[in-house]
């Protein structure tokens, strides 16, 4: 994270080369940086502690029980857009956080290495109902860095849940909005690619605090434990190397002219169409395989044409073949020769 750090802001830029320099630890610890990562930690808790829109349950646990969770992520999002707005009309300068990154960084890694070590020790004495399934194995260092426990809470407050998509996705947009606003102060505006690159991660982070209740049935939540894997890569690793791409627009300008950009969005729209839809298929199909819009085949019936289209064509081409070959012959095997495939290309 440290070398991505660098190089990004580094002349050549080069992610296989060694790092353009060392930092010194007073480049690397400043207590103002650990204060703004509390501070900013301590926001978005309140903020999940206020009164959710919804509140979903999660997947049945191995005790059969299941717990709660708020959905209020999205308007964690927009009220923090909402305090920034007003502190940076009152004279915020959020255009100074590109220069505390390394420092920032170091302070994430700092508090999501003890809040781990938190977890471990709170795992200790949690019930064995309550430990994940592949945390529990006995080598000290694994299950520190995978987790022990699937659900450490605090009364209601979830903290794996909490980490998961709120300090660190919304800090990435917060990132990405500094770097934009200091090549504004640097340039006099920010560039197409910066308006580009804030939009579209923009748009993702928005989609998955909108549709939130989806981490419910991911991987993290229902398998596995929370330790230092996952509360490094929530804290530090997401805000800080996800939002590499306006880094290095800020250090190396990309011009962008409107044809090329148009063809961009563009292409950023299809994917987006097809990421949410399969995310979303994916997410039913885990709440409830039996649900119609993605149970797949329940009646032969419907596709009776695909496959007699499939047979009658299979059977036709081996018929057209045998006759090609009385024709033409020697010609024939040549042409085969030259197009080896029947129908399908590479397949049959």
């Amino acid at each position: 994270m440290f070398h991505l750090l660098l190089v990004a802001r580094s002349g050549p830029a080069r992610l296989l080369g060694p790092p353009p320099y060392l930092p010194e630890l007073e480049e690397l610890w400043s207590p103002w940086a650990l204060l703004l990562c509390l501070t900013w930690l301590g926001l978005q808790a309140a903020l999940y502690l206020l009164p959710a829109r919804k509140v979903a349950e999660g997947q049945e646990l191995k005790d059969k029980s299941r717990l709660s969770y708020p959905i209020n992520g999205f308007q964690a999002l927009v009220l923090t857009a909402l305090l920034v707005g007003l502190g940076v009309l009152a004279g915020l300068p959020l255009s100074a956080l590109p220069e505390m990154l390394l420092p920032l960084a170091f302070a994430a890694t700092l508090i999501a290495f003890i809040f781990s070590l938190l977890l471990y020790l709170k795992a200790l004495v949690a019930p064995a109902s309550a430990l994940a399934p592949g945390g529990n194995s006995g080598n000290p260092i694994y299950d520190f860095f995978l987790g022990r426990e699937l659900n450490p809470r605090i009364c209601s407050f979830d903290f794996k849940y909490f980490c998961e998509l709120r300090p660190g996705l919304i800090g990435w947009v917060l990132i990405n909005l500094a770097l934009l606003m200091q090549e504004a102060e640097l340039r006099g505006s920010p560039s197409l690619a910066m308006w580009l690159v804030n939009g579209f991660q923009l748009l993702y982070v928005g989609d998955a605090l909108w549709h939130e209740e989806a981490v419910l049935t991911t991987m993290d939540i229902i398998h596995d434990g929370f330790g230092f894997m996952l509360a490094f890569g929530d804290l530090a690793w997401v805000p800080f190397t996800y939002s590499l791409q306006a880094q290095f627009l800020l250090y190396h300008p990309e011009p962008l002219g409107l044809p090329l950009a148009s063809v961009i969005c563009l292409i950023n729209a299809v994917g987006y169409y097809i990421f949410r839809g399969a995310n979303s298929q994916k997410n039913a199909f885990r709440k409830n395989p039996s649900d119609p819009r993605v149970a797949g085949v329940s009646h032969l019936l419907p596709y009776f044409y695909l496959l007699y289209f499939t047979a009658l064509l299979v059977h036709r081409e081996a018929r057209d073949e045998q006759q090609c070959l009385r024709k033409y012959g020697l010609a024939w095997h040549a042409y085969c020769r030259r197009v080896p495939y029947r129908i399908v290309p590479y397949i049959y």
